[in-house]
């Protein structure tokens, strides 16, 4: 009991520290944040964000980013059920080679891709457009969902798509009807996954999209502003990186229980 109980005492302590060290520098940027713009009385002040709001023009960048990121989550999704699901139950021709292929894009470095993306979106006129930003996105998150999906609907009762497919459904339908609809919190996890890489993603708006402010998401955003004000006023700076983080927090908020339980359910209920 006595070993037990010391080893649920040690657990906890780490868990404590793990959470100060992962919560401090949040709790820093808004710290930073609420002193107010420089030349300002002191004390608590929410004139930096008014100020880090007007300056950096971050309304066009989040509904530009809210627009990206929907959209490669939406088809993303679609994309990976669909595939993963055939995948899954179905014998497709090549379906190891496409697996194979499909590993092989989750764990190539996307930054070898970038300059040869430029090229192939100049040659298409797609550079500083939305196009720049979701068509590649799509295609790096296509491998991660359709492996995701494969081994969620692999997992799912043989006995389930036959009784399925004893009462006269097609493929189509029986996904539409009897899989997806226990297929809630894989989709869920997938989805909140793919909306926070999407929305951090920087390095591809960084060369796809550099000279059209009214395409260009919250990262680039910061990066131009913080870059030219970091010197002038870090409270404002800080304010703008809070701005830009307050989405995704919310996100992750209103969608953890489903992130947590899409990680941990292993069958179909």
């Amino acid at each position: 009991m006595r070993i037990a109980r010391g080893e649920s005492v040690a657990t906890h302590v780490l868990l404590v520290l793990a959470s100060v060290v992962a919560v401090f520098p949040l709790v820093s940027v808004v710290v930073s944040s609420l002193h107010g713009v420089a030349g300002s009385s002191g004390g608590l002040s929410f004139a930096s964000y008014s100020t880090a709001w007007t300056q950096g023009r971050f309304g066009p960048a989040l509904l530009s980013s809210a627009l990206v990121s929907v959209t490669v989550v939406v088809v993303t999704v679609v994309l990976a059920c669909l595939a993963g699901f055939a995948l899954a139950t179905m014998r497709v021709p090549g379906g190891r080679l496409i697996l194979g292929l499909l590993l092989l894009g989750l764990v190539l470095p996307y930054e070898v891709t970038v300059l040869p993306l430029y090229e192939l979106l100049a040659g298409w006129q797609l550079v500083d457009t939305y196009w720049a930003l979701i068509l590649p996105q799509i295609a790096l998150s296509v491998p991660l969902g359709v492996l995701w999906m494969r081994s969620f609907f692999a997992s799912v009762p043989t006995a389930l798509l036959e009784a399925a497919r004893i009462d006269g459904t097609n493929r189509l339908q029986t996904l539409r009807l009897v899989v997806l609809p226990v297929a809630g919190p894989a989709i869920a996890t997938l989805s909140t996954v793919l909306f926070l890489f999407t929305w951090n993603e920087f390095l591809l708006a960084l060369i796809l999209v550099p000279d059209n402010a009214t395409v260009q998401t919250v990262p680039l955003a910061l990066s131009f502003f913080s870059g030219a004000a970091r010197s002038s006023d870090p409270a404002v700076t800080a304010a703008a990186a809070v701005l830009v983080a307050l989405p995704v927090l919310l996100a992750y908020a209103l969608l953890q229980r489903r992130l947590i339980s899409g990680l941990t359910e292993g069958a179909v209920k």
